[in-house]
């Protein structure tokens, strides 16, 4: 969410920016000072008025105590106005406050000024190419074939179980899925982030600090009795985990990585796209996670953005990043990268991570703060990135690899499936 007073000091800048997102914001932005301002004038008449009561009461105390009660009763009357004036002001002030909030959580975030403009992903700008694309021969099988050719991933016993989006991983497959887990968390924590494991549900507060509430619930798996949702993604717990807490300038950086099964309902996705592991309700992912000093965020997400890199070159899959354009680019990011590994079979890029700087957007809501070198309380920046989402991985893995021999694993991969092939 973004700050009134940022909107306030930078006005112009943040009209400007948010047209990225093929949107006029600027009535928001307005009312949201409009509201503002009206907001603070009637916190100022509250508090005079308090003040007032304040004075009035001691000197309806001293008159009591001079037997003045003719006067002091007086005055009580007065105060009995002037309380019944607080509560109007109180209510006003909760109206308003309540008011401009909603209109706050509806507001995105400002685009970095590196994002470029576009409409859609068609407008997302490539900024790194890595590793050669592999040509297959003529009879070369898309994943969802090669895994029922060795009985590796079962997706109608998963529709049978559950319903579509919900693939069974078996044998070989099961071990692969277990083995990239491994590698990604082992991978992490060498490069310094500390492995944690959340809770696959959260509350509304933790939707509302993210940012996947008030604007994506409908993407989420609600369980209306507990009022609990399932996760979309380990970013929702673990940024919450700092959800009003005040830091220390020392802490920085604070690294967390976890897996955890994500749930998404993806409402409204279907056609060949989506086919396979393609899309799925149901999904393993290795998150990472940073708060950062604001003076060193974008260092940080370049680092991040390097660390994905080496991920995807140690298992040998080629892959792309792209800048996000405006129109394609996250509610809560400033500044996103997409990861795309290409798919042999199906001759397309599949995204497979998305590393953001949130800045301080999320802070806000979470009321994140720190306290720098002169012990003033600032709001922190939040970063995130899935370092590897696996379905599309898995995808690429199975597509890219196959031989008449079976499907060759990546040489740094084999120590943690256990195995050279899947045959």
């Amino acid at each position: 969410m973004l700050q009134v007073n940022f909107i306030r000091e930078n006005f112009d800048s943040v009209v400007e920016r948010l047209k990225k997102r093929n949107k006029d914001f600027e009535p928001l932005l307005k009312k949201v000072l409009e509201l503002d301002e009206k907001r603070r004038q009637l916190k100022t008449d509250s508090d005079q008025i308090q003040a007032r009561l304040n004075k009035l009461s001691k000197e309806i105390g001293n008159l009591f105590k001079q037997g003045e009660r003719k006067k002091a009763e007086i005055l009580k009357v007065k105060t009995g106005e002037l309380k019944n004036k607080t509560k109007e002001l109180s209510a006003e002030l909760e109206k308003v406050t309540k008011e401009l909030t909603e209109i706050l959580w509806q507001i995105p975030n400002v685009p970095h000024e590196s994002v470029p403009t576009g409409k859609s992903e068609e407008d997302n700008e490539v900024v790194y190419q890595w590793g050669e694309i592999p040509r297959l021969d003529n009879k070369a099988l898309p994943h969802w074939d090669l895994a029922k050719k060795y009985d590796i991933i079962d997706f109608e016993l998963g529709t049978k179980i559950t319903g579509a989006g919900f693939p069974v991983y078996k044998n070989q497959g099961a071990r692969l899925q277990r083995a990239l887990i491994n590698f990604f968390l082992d991978r992490n924590t060498r490069a310094g982030y500390s492995e944690v494991q959340p809770p696959h549900l959260i509350n509304e507060a933790s939707g509302f600090g993210t940012g996947q509430l008030p604007d994506k619930e409908g993407q989420m798996y609600h369980i209306e009795k507990d009022n609990l949702y399932l996760i979309p993604t380990a970013e929702v717990p673990v940024t919450n985990f700092y959800r009003d807490v005040i830091l220390d300038e020392k802490d920085f950086p604070v690294k967390n990585t976890a897996y955890t099964p994500c749930f998404r309902r993806e409402a409204g996705s279907w056609g060949a796209h989506v086919r396979g592991l393609n899309r799925l309700h149901q999904f393993d992912k290795v998150e990472i996670v940073r708060i950062e000093h604001p003076d060193k965020s974008y260092e940080a997400l370049d680092e991040m953005v390097e660390h994905v890199k080496t991920l995807l070159q140690d298992l040998e899959l080629p892959f792309r990043i792209v800048r996000l354009c405006g129109g394609d680019l996250g509610f809560t990011s400033a500044l996103t990268y997409d990861f795309e590994v290409w798919s042999a079979a199906q001759k397309r890029w599949l995204e497979v991570s998305s590393v953001s700087n949130f800045e301080t957007f999320q802070a806000n809501r979470l009321k994140l703060r720190f306290r720098d070198k002169h012990n003033k309380k600032r709001l922190a920046h939040t970063l995130n990135g899935s370092a590897l989402a696996l379905p599309r991985v898995v995808a690429a893995l199975l597509e890219n690899n196959q031989t008449p021999e079976g499907i060759v694993m990546p040489e740094k991969l084999r120590t943690y499936t256990g195995f050279e092939k899947i045959q």
